[in-house]
Formats: C-alpha cells, structure tokens, sequence
C-alpha cells in the first residue's frame, strides 16, 4: 500500500487550563472555595492574603516609631522595671511556665465537647447494672445490631442463629436481654417495629395520664387506621367518643417514632450568602457579601525578583502565572455572581416587596440572554450560592420557575402557585380539608387555571399529605 500525506482542516475546542480553572471555581460554593484557596495558600508561596502585610514591609506604624530618649528611659528604671520582670515572670507562668510553649500546650479544640454517640451512651447504662458477663456480653451484642434509630432491625432468631455453636446461646437469653436493654434511656431504643417503640414510650408515662391505656391500644393494635384517619371505625372497634379519642391521639403525636434520632447526628453545615439584598430609594438592590469574597494577592516582592531575573527559576515563573490566574479567575467569579444576581432581583421586585405569591416566572435563558452569557454559565452561577434578604436566605435557583397562563392572559410562576396552594390549605378546616379539586376551583376563582395532577405535584413537592391524612377530628 503506498504511503501518502493529505492535508486535513478540522476545528476542535480546547478548554486552556485558566478556562478550566475558571470553570471550576465557578461552580463551587462559597465553602467549598474557601477550602480550595486554603489549598493554593498552602502549595503556592507567591499567593498571600490581601489583609495581610506584604513581606519586606512593616506591618503597621506602630513598628516604625522612633525610640524613646535614654533620660527617659532611665528615668522610669527602677520600679518600673522590676514590675516589667515580674509581669514577665506571671506571664510566662500564664502560659504555662515555659516561654513560647503556651501555644504548643494549649488545644483549643480540646473545649469543644464531642458528642456521645448512641453506643457510649447505651454502654455507659449498662456499666451501672450489676449483671454477670455473660448476661452484659448479651446485652452488648444486642447494643450493636441497633440501627441508626434504635431499632433491631434483625429477628432474635437470625441474630441466634449467625453467633457461634460453642457459646450457647439461646432465644431465650437474647428476649432477657432485649427486655433489659428495652428499659434503657431514650425511651423506645430497642424496639423491632414503629407500633412496639411507641407502646415502650407510653409505657414509660404516668399512669394517671389521661388516655394512656387507649394509646396503648391503638398503637398496638390500630396503628392503620390511626395512620389513615380512619376515625370512625376507631371509635367503633374502641367503644370511645371523639373526646377520649382525640386526647388520645394528641399523646400519640407527642412520642417519638424515632427513639434515637438525637444522638450520631451529622455535623451542621453552614451556608454563607453570597449576595445580600437591600432596599435601597425604594428600590431593591443586590450587593456582593464582602466577608465571602476571598481577598487575595501575588506577592510583591517574589514577583519583582522574578521579572528582575528573566529567564530564571522556571518552576517559580509558573507559581507566578498560577496565582495571577487564581486572583483573577475569583474575581471574574464574584464579578458573575453579582451581574446575574442584579438581574435575577431586577425581575423579582414584587417578591421582595410582597412574598413568594408575587413571584415572577423566570427561565434561565432570560437572565443568559439579558446578560450575554450560555445557560450553562447561569445554571453554575446559580446552584449552591445564596441571597440573603429580610425575608430569609434563598439559593438563587429558588427564582426561576415556569410559568402558567391565567384567565386574564398573564403568566403566574409555579412558586406564586404553590405559595397559593399552602395558604389554601392553612385556612381549611380541619375536620374538612380541601381535596385536590377543591383547591383546583379555589385557585380557579383567582383566575389561575391549573389541573388536578399539578396540584398533587406541587403539593408533594411541598411535603403537604393528601387530603385524607390531614383530617383531624
């Protein structure tokens, strides 16, 4: 086959590594580029903070005042001096008796107070119970086959049946054994169902509360119908009037049918807005939080050596090139947030004004083309940044929504909609809640005109149960 050269034109998008970065930061939250420039601090040398003092300066003033005269300063010799030695002497005893090593010493993370985690706790029950070894290694067993709820989840029998021949252990001993460790504080811990969790919590009540027994009863044995609201065959099947079961089920509603959902939970995780919005001559206006935006610089004195000596280190050269894109890049960041989050409040003045009914609906390809950027760019800026305003803190994503026409010919955004349909239902009656078509013809007489399966949609997406599960007696 013989060999030949063809000539071939082809266009290809290359991503540059400052476009890359710039990308990345972008799509970031506040937090997570906090870390991210933590980790440039660490690694670059030609990086430093903005509020700090640049190297080969003096920090302050203060560090450049003349000394005071020798008259002076012998004059206030003497005493004087000897009260400086001996509040030397305290100081280095406050720091622990030794010069310098009072930071070493000292742990501020050891104030913090670290939380107990279920099986601390549980053990720490068992340790005050005079059991033999056999009976607390049993109730040690069962302490870690709880699940994060404080439920045992497996049967005894399975839990028997996985434990080794040779120990011995029977059924028998691992009920002794449960119902020992049933009697553990919180109330509920150790139970194998809802129903039995929720008897252990009434269990643990007073006798004389009003309506204990029937609690009882109907957790144990008409948990369903509870469930379903199904109030008459309850008062049906337990003989009662509408006052004993409605006492009973408000000591229903005070249990817990998570018996340990306090204990093992995960750390907070704290948003930082990014934009604050004020109402500024009667107009509301975004501003860039200045306490998210990282203040950052290059290093004046590494960058005049290098541009000093051309040609030089080239490792160094390239740490330069790296920190003059990484201050860029984080101020190009801050630069789109805040241009797509004027243009987001421009549009939702009437939120601000009046609340989620007055919303506006909102694409992101208005704010793209109102700005001149890709939808891409605005669905980054607008995902896990946040605006702070006297009405709450949104993730800027809150304030798009589609729109649907109404009888007037105007448009209503599903937030408005969904806002409408959450007031509806806190004004309905308890003992008669609005089904879904109800709340379709009272949105109807708005002048809203949406169908019954958007209704549902909306009000699962609020988290609202249907019509059957928020009757009350």
């Amino acid at each position: 086959m013989k060999q030949t050269l063809q000539l071939k034109v082809s266009q290809q998008l290359t991503l540059t590594p400052q476009l890359q970065q710039s990308i990345k930061l972008l799509q970031m939250s506040t937090l997570d580029l906090q870390t991210e420039v933590e980790r440039f601090l660490l690694d670059n040398p030609l990086l430093e903070r903005g509020d700090e003092a640049p190297q080969g300066e003096a920090p302050d003033a203060a560090a450049q005042e003349p000394e005071a005269p020798a008259e002076s300063r012998d004059e206030s010799s003497g005493d004087d001096g000897d009260r400086g030695a001996e509040a030397g002497e305290l100081s280095d005893w406050g720091s622990g008796g030794r010069r310098g090593d009072g930071d070493d010493e000292l742990d501020p993370m050891l104030n913090v107070p670290c939380p107990i985690s279920l099986r601390e706790h549980l053990l720490a029950q068992l340790g005050e119970v005079a059991l033999p070894t056999r009976d607390q290694a049993i109730v040690q067993l069962l302490i870690e086959e709880l699940d994060d709820d404080g439920y045992l989840s497996q049967t005894l029998d399975d839990i028997a049946s996985h434990l080794p021949l040779e120990l011995e252990i029977e059924t028998d001993e691992l009920m002794i054994g449960l119902r020992l460790l049933q009697q553990f504080d919180p109330p509920g811990v150790g139970a194998r169902s809802l129903p039995e969790a929720l008897a252990l919590q009434l269990q643990r009540l007073d006798p004389d509360e009003p309506q204990r027994e029937l609690a009882l009863a109907i957790v144990r044995d008409h948990l369903t119908l509870l469930g379903n609201r199904d109030y008459t065959r309850l008062k049906k099947q337990l003989s009662v009037d509408d006052a004993a079961l409605r006492a009973a089920q408000a000591l229903i509603a005070r249990l817990n049918p998570r018996p340990t959902a306090g204990f093992g939970a995960s750390d907070t995780q704290y948003v930082i807005p990014d934009v604050s919005v004020r109402k500024r001559k009667g107009r509301w206006v975004a501003t860039l939080n200045g306490g998210a935006v990282p203040r950052l610089r290059v290093n004046q004195m590494y960058a005049r050596l290098l541009a000093e000596n051309r040609g030089g280190n080239g490792e160094m050269s390239s740490r330069l090139q790296e920190a003059k894109w990484l201050v860029k890049n984080i101020q190009q960041r801050f630069d789109t947030i805040l241009k797509v989050a004027e243009a987001i409040v421009e549009r939702q003045q009437s939120f601000f004004e009046h609340g989620e009914v007055a919303m506006r609906p909102l694409i992101l390809r208005d704010i793209a083309d109102e700005l001149g950027l890709h939808e891409s760019t605005v669905s980054r800026v607008t995902t896990q940044k946040y605006l702070l305003c006297p009405r709450g803190l949104f993730e800027l994503k809150y304030f798009f929504g589609s729109a649907l026409e109404t009888d007037s010919g105007g448009e209503c955004s599903a937030t408005a909609i969904k806002a409408h349909i959450r007031s509806l239902i806190d004004a309905e009656s308890p003992s008669k809640p609005l089904s879904d078509s109800a709340l379709v013809e009272a949105l109807s007489k708005q002048g809203i005109q949406v169908a019954r399966r958007t209704i549902a949609k909306y009000r699962e997406a609020m988290q609202i149960p249907p019509v059957n599960q928020r009757k009350t007696l």
